[in-house]
């Protein structure tokens, strides 16, 4: 841990949130000399505090003692370029549509990678008036599941959860052609499929 970079990031993040050294000190019950010799880099904050002071400037432990942020370019908009993540704790599903820092129940998630042309779970896609019946032949037990399917387009994306018991089929409003359809399945993972 080198304390000179990490004083610069503190005495960056600490102005980004319109701080003084005093608000801080105050916040984590320590002297405001003690920020200043931080991000002086005379010395590091302390291992019992790193959580608090990460939480009051509003940035990652990990990146805060690395002492770089490592901003993403500013996203394009592009929603095709979207990544999923699935916590396998809690099943929680998140989405980000460029490079991203994402945790659930305290682990770092990384993207799946979605497969392609997975023969058992194929979907069948039919429109039946305003809607797209989109349907999947596949077991849907406790064991073995979708959890979900998701309808993604050029400026749009729809995520519809799936349950054990039920149904692997879902409908979704008609949509403009081109899009492509992911699915989760609990045991084998992410596939895509294009329509």
């Amino acid at each position: 841990m080198d304390c000179s970079k990490v004083g610069k990031m503190i005495l960056h993040l600490r102005k980004e949130q319109g701080l003084t050294q005093k608000n801080i000190a105050d916040t984590l019950n320590i002297s405001n000399k003690t920020v200043s010799k931080w991000e002086r880099g005379l010395g590091c904050p302390d291992v019992s505090i790193l959580a608090s002071l990460s939480q009051v400037l509003g940035a990652d432990m990990q990146k805060m003692l690395e002492g770089e942020l490592d901003p993403n370019r500013p996203n394009n908009g592009n929603i095709k370029k979207i990544r999923f993540y699935v916590c396998p704790t809690c099943s929680n599903v998140l989405t980000s549509t460029n490079k991203a820092s994402i945790s659930c129940c305290g682990r770092k998630l990384e993207p799946l990678e979605p497969m392609e042309h997975l023969e058992h779970h194929k979907m069948t896609f039919e429109e039946i008036d305003i809607y797209n019946y989109i349907s999947i032949d596949h077991e849907m037990n406790k064991s073995h599941f979708i959890r979900f399917i998701a309808y993604v387009g050029a400026d749009i994306v729809l995520i519809k959860s799936l349950y054990p018991e039920q149904d692997a089929s879902i409908h979704i409003p008609v949509m403009q052609r081109g899009g492509k359809l992911y699915g989760y399945c609990s045991q084998h993972g992410l596939w895509v499929q294009s329509i």
